[in-house]
């Protein structure tokens, strides 16, 4: 079962949190995703550019990363490592897409509905206070930000919009971090073709992903570990059970 622990979270190493949510500690699990959930959106959106689809690939992206926590060894943030698992997560996904997309496109279908939704919508609760206009602005970033080029958005995303540094960037997406730098560039130019230089105070305001959406990211994933632990402990019991070998098995 998961466990709960007493203790100040917020001082725990990344090594430290990484060995308790190996032991399945909720209040680890919690101040992870929390922290994390908003960025990882961002990063599997930038490649997906659909919002359940970017959703699914955060969650199975936590899902393979806690699986697997044990191997985390600390060479980089706990944040980056699971940057770079859910981007490889995305990357599955679109491949997959497109290779459907392949193969439908060789039949004679109509109509092709490649994406649930073309442009990520915002947060279904929005703050009270939030300006209209810069609602506003931010959507106009969303939509010039989803035109850049497949290999430029996701680079635009971590280091503009996440604020990631040239290094992380470049181990996140597993490429030289010359290539993040030129990406980068090529991505910021192409912007400055359709907005005001003024527009990018906006830019923390794109693709909010906080509040109701954040908490339900962590208490979906919490749902998949606890349902994880119960298949797995149930396989245990009954290998326990027909074993001949085994005191508590069958006589």
């Amino acid at each position: 079962m998961l466990k709960r622990q007493n203790s100040d979270y917020t001082t725990l190493t990344d090594g430290e949190l990484a060995s308790r949510i190996a032991t399945r500690d909720v209040a680890a699990v919690r101040l992870v995703t929390g922290r994390n959930n908003q960025r990882l959106f961002r990063a599997a959106w930038s490649i997906l550019k659909d919002r359940s689809e970017a959703e699914e690939a955060v969650q199975d992206g936590y899902m393979k990363a806690f699986d697997a926590i044990e191997t985390f060894a600390g060479r980089s943030s706990l944040s980056t490592w699971l940057t770079r698992i859910v981007v490889n997560e995305a990357l599955t996904r679109r491949r997959r897409a497109q290779r459907w997309s392949r193969l439908l496109n060789q039949e004679p279908v109509l109509v092709l509905d490649e994406y649930r939704e073309k442009l990520m919508a915002g947060s279904v609760t929005q703050s009270p206070e939030r300006i209209l206009m810069r609602r506003q602005i931010a959507k106009l970033l969303e939509t010039a930000i989803a035109r850049l080029p497949d290999t430029f958005r996701p680079v635009f995303v971590l280091r503009e919009v996440e604020g990631l540094s040239v290094e992380d960037t470049a181990e996140a997406l597993q490429i030289p971090e010359e290539t993040v730098k030129t990406r980068l560039f090529r991505a910021r130019r192409r912007l400055q073709k359709e907005l005001d230089p003024e527009l990018c105070g906006a830019l923390s305001e794109t693709f909010p992903f906080a509040g109701a959406d954040c908490e339900a990211m962590t208490e979906k994933v919490l749902a998949s570990l606890l349902e994880a632990r119960k298949v797995s402990e149930l396989n245990y019991a009954v290998v326990d059970a027909e074993d001949p070998t085994n005191p508590a098995g069958p006589h």
